[in-house]
């Protein structure tokens, strides 16, 4: 099941879409199977992936926390050293590519953590494209860094009142935008989801990372056993997953955000939890957290990016068959694995990447010395400040908080007595 087969995998997938949206994603399909036939399309997207982006990312071996854990190798995939601090920035150079090739010089982008639309915003400075960013309201406060850093790239932000003002609200005020502007805006959603052809365009923009690294573990001769990454919508995932899909082996494990319990509102797990089942939402059909009414419930996650009700169409295709096993990690989990392998190795963990972080933490001691295992660190943690350091350093955080608040506040009444002296 590496490829939908007429925009599904097996149950799941298709284009559940108003009819205005259907000619811009039919549109969509032909360019897009046009452009990964077309070798100058090819050459001229390796050529920013090398030069721009960064590729390929390091797999680092993690000597130090394997000998603590014991057990298995953990090696860890470095994508947050791509340019841009995640994975993200494949996908959006990908399609920001694309959509320039199809005439379009507009781009609107939805954001959770705020990474996909830095890479976004940053992908549209490169190429220059005009860009425009949803964001939730609650995502806009908690990931504040990320808004500052789309600004400077010369991006929109419009914070999303409505709704619970996360990711799903976000992804609905994008869609009611490109439905909107159609011919002359380019919707680049930011993972593996929505209706067709986005999930099979995404996952081979982001099969970059899987490619990596199925010709490092050749170089190195390990053994693999298990590969693990954070399951939000999932384009880390089945990116980083993607050419083992076909394959018995390894084991590929994909952690979604247990949050702070098993109750309604208090996770986001989709495939684990008790809460996830069928229905269609965003133009396509997966597994959601939804209500009796096949309204979307509420979710909770530390990590922003992992933080939403639905699950890319072929990852639940591969989670209902076994290919993919799901498992969950909680918010104090994904915590300690932050601190473990920032102390341990130097390697500072996004909270999305700290959930499969934590799970190869559990994982490791269970398995052989001879065999490997794989995180994706699908982005590195410096845009979490905000969220660690409340808990790390709490008393240290909220000196900082006041201090900036009385600089900030001396500068305006400096500024506004300037003003009043002229």
């Amino acid at each position: 099941m590496t490829h939908s087969d007429n925009g599904f995998f097996n149950s799941f997938g298709g284009k559940y879409v108003a009819e205005v949206l259907r000619r811009p994603l039919d549109e969509l399909e032909i360019a897009f199977k046009e452009a990964m036939a077309d070798p100058s399309f090819i050459k001229e997207l390796e050529t920013i992936q090398r030069d721009y982006i960064g590729r390929e990312t390091p797999l680092l071996f993690a000597e130090t926390a394997t000998k603590l854990l014991g057990g298995a190798q953990i090696y860890i995939k470095l994508e947050g050293l791509a340019n841009t601090g995640a994975h993200k920035i494949n996908n959006a150079i990908g399609q920001c590519l694309l959509a320039k090739r199809m005439g379009k010089k507009r781009i609107i982008a939805e954001t959770g953590a705020g990474q996909h639309g830095v890479a976004t915003a940053a992908a549209c400075a490169k190429l220059g494209l005009d860009c425009t960013v949803y964001m939730g309201e609650v995502d806009v406060r908690r990931q504040q860094p990320n808004v500052a850093a789309m600004e400077l790239y010369g991006a929109k932000v419009h914070a999303v009142t409505s709704g619970s003002r996360t990711l799903k609200d976000a992804v609905n005020e994008a869609m009611r935008d490109w439905a909107a502007n159609p011919d002359t805006t380019h919707y680049v959603l930011g993972s593996a989801l929505g209706p067709a052809p986005f999930p099979d365009m995404v996952r081979e923009f982001q099969s970059v990372i899987g490619r990596e690294v199925e010709k490092q573990v050749k170089e190195r001769g390990l053994d693999v056993a298990a590969m693990i990454a954070c399951v939000g919508g999932g384009s880390n995932s089945i990116g980083f997953f993607s050419p083992f899909i076909d394959k018995k082996e390894p084991a590929l494990i994909g952690v979604e955000a247990g949050g702070i319990g098993d109750g309604v509102g208090e996770n986001a797990a989709r495939m684990t939890g008790n809460a996830g089942r069928e229905g269609i939402m965003h133009g396509y059909k997966s597994r959601f957290l939804l209500d009796d009414d096949g309204q979307a419930l509420p979710t909770r996650s530390i990590s922003a990016g992992l933080d939403y009700c639905g699950i890319g169409p072929q990852l639940a295709a591969l989670g209902c068959s076994g290919r993919i096993k799901f498992t969950s990690a909680r918010d104090d989990e994904a915590l300690n694995a932050v601190k473990f392998f920032a102390k341990n190795e130097g390697v500072l963990f996004a909270m999305e990447s700290a959930h499969a972080g934590a799970e190869a933490i559990r994982l490791a001691p269970t398995l052989p010395k001879d065999k490997a295992i794989i995180i994706n660190m699908s982005g590195r943690g410096d845009k979490d400040v905000f969220i660690t350091s409340p808990v790390f350093r709490k008393t240290e955080w909220l000196s900082f908080l006041h201090s900036e608040i009385e600089r900030l506040e001396a500068n305006e009444d400096i500024h506004t007595a300037q003003i009043m002296g002229k």
